[in-house]
């Protein structure tokens, strides 16, 4: 479970590697005829942190492939929605309390580098232990909801307050197949 719950935290991320590149990616032109090669050594330095986020930005599509290879795998018996509540704010939670401030650091200094590199090693191990991988912005993006439920399982067992990532709009009285992401989190789909 950890392992889908990391790669969820490298997709909550995908927004923040985009906007670093936009930030910082530095193409040298020049259009006049004193134009020269730059050589190697200052293209290097210029495109060190737009390249590792490049990189990063495609472990997250990675990850996300295979979560979505895992959610198509579902085996758990469906359950019944008794209550359902929409709390799709919490990925604008995520977003304005995480990713907006990463963005206003100093992508010149090497120490603010570091700092930031720290700073999504500990973000990401918060989100990991605190059960908030759920609350991801990447996902909005990608047409998915978050919704608080009571459900009724297999065995006449009734849970309350689980956390379901569905791209489904759902409802009460609605049959929801899942898989399991967490003791309270689930990845659901409608049954027809």
């Amino acid at each position: 479970m950890i392992r889908r719950k990391f790669g969820l935290y490298v997709i909550s991320l995908w927004l923040l590697f985009l906007l670093v590149i936009i930030i910082t990616v530095k193409i040298p032109m020049c259009w006049g005829d004193d134009c020269h090669f730059i050589g190697f050594s200052n293209l290097n330095s210029s495109i060190v942190v737009p390249v590792i986020c490049f990189v990063c930005l495609l472990w997250g599509v990675y990850e996300f492939k295979v979560f979505e290879f895992a959610i198509k795998g579902s085996t758990n018996i469906p359950f019944k929605l008794v209550k359902v509540e929409s709390i799709n704010y919490e990925h604008l939670t995520f977003l304005a309390t995480y990713i907006i401030p990463l963005v206003t650091f100093d992508f010149e200094s090497t120490r603010y580098l570091i700092v930031l590199g720290l700073l999504l090693v500990f973000m990401g191990v918060i989100y990991i232990k605190t059960d908030l991988f759920y609350a991801n912005p990447s996902l909005a993006l990608l047409g998915f909801h978050i919704y608080k439920a009571d459900g009724d399982f297999k065995n006449n067992e009734s849970r309350q307050n689980i956390i379901i990532i569905t791209r489904c709009k759902l409802k009460s009285l609605d049959r929801v197949s899942y898989i399991k992401l967490d003791e309270r989190i689930y990845y659901g789909a409608i049954v027809e």
